[in-house]
């Protein structure tokens, strides 16, 4: 089993020089990023569809193994929300076919509004859109879907419900797919923490899933180390 591990990011001066060397280009800053990571959560997908020349650019920076977690675009999230979505859905998922020809295609995010609330018909119409041989994590921050019956419809499609947790709000640890997409977006982790992460993650992978984490990244590249440390001390996938 494989841990993939990074954060929601990479686009960052401000880890200078604590992450990237003081005098690296930004044009080198994924490839540098990927020579100490495994995994990075992509928010450019939410806001545009990548065109192929960029998923090539970003392709060629990384190693072999390098996974990329791609946010659904917020025109299925946000606007559709899931009602009405196939065409568009069919569109998004083309736009990433770069990524899943190379298997390089992480988990697709899902990522919802804190106001959308349960409609439990409207996940139950969109679901069988997904393909099965994309890996798809949904993150709701609405405790409404926080439901046994929502678990139950995630585990027939072998859908991850992302352990997404803040300051503010903490999906409970639910596992509803043969992989485990974890969010950790506290505004910090101390030592003993961490430590507690990677006990979770190492029984995790030992019984048999595939794990994702993404630390927070904001200002300081704080997000970064940690989940460099989090590869040191579990084995990291080298091939997929």
């Amino acid at each position: 089993m494989h841990l993939f591990a990074g954060t929601s990011g990479f686009s960052y001066p401000q880890w200078k020089p604590d992450f990237y060397p003081k005098d690296l280009p930004a044009k080198r800053f994924l490839e540098h990023y990927a020579s100490r990571l495994n995994s990075v959560e992509v928010n450019y997908t939410f806001r545009r569809l990548a065109g192929a020349s960029v998923l090539e650019g970003w392709l060629k920076a990384t190693p072999p193994h390098f996974q990329f977690a791609c946010k659904a675009h917020q025109k299925l999230t946000h606007i559709l929300k899931m009602q009405d979505a196939e065409g568009f859905t069919e569109i998004f998922l083309k736009s990433l076919e770069p990524l899943r020809v190379a298997r390089r295609l992480g988990p697709v995010l899902f990522q919802f509004a804190p106001t959308f609330k349960c409609d439990l018909a409207r996940l139950e119409a969109y679901l069988p859109l997904l393909p099965a041989d994309i890996r798809f994590a949904f993150e709701f921050r609405h405790a409404s879907w926080l439901t046994d019956e929502v678990y139950e419809r995630l585990r027939a499609r072998n859908i991850s419900l992302c352990l997404a947790e803040s300051d503010k709000f903490e999906v409970p640890k639910v596992f509803t797919a043969n992989f485990v997409y974890f969010r950790l977006r506290k505004g910090d982790y101390s030592d003993a923490a961490r430590a507690e992460i990677t006990s979770g993650v190492r029984t995790l992978l030992a019984g048999g899933r595939d794990v994702y984490v993404y630390f927070k990244h904001e200002e300081d590249p704080h997000g970064a180390v940690w989940a460099e440390d989090l590869l040191r001390h579990c084995p990291p996938a080298q091939s997929v």
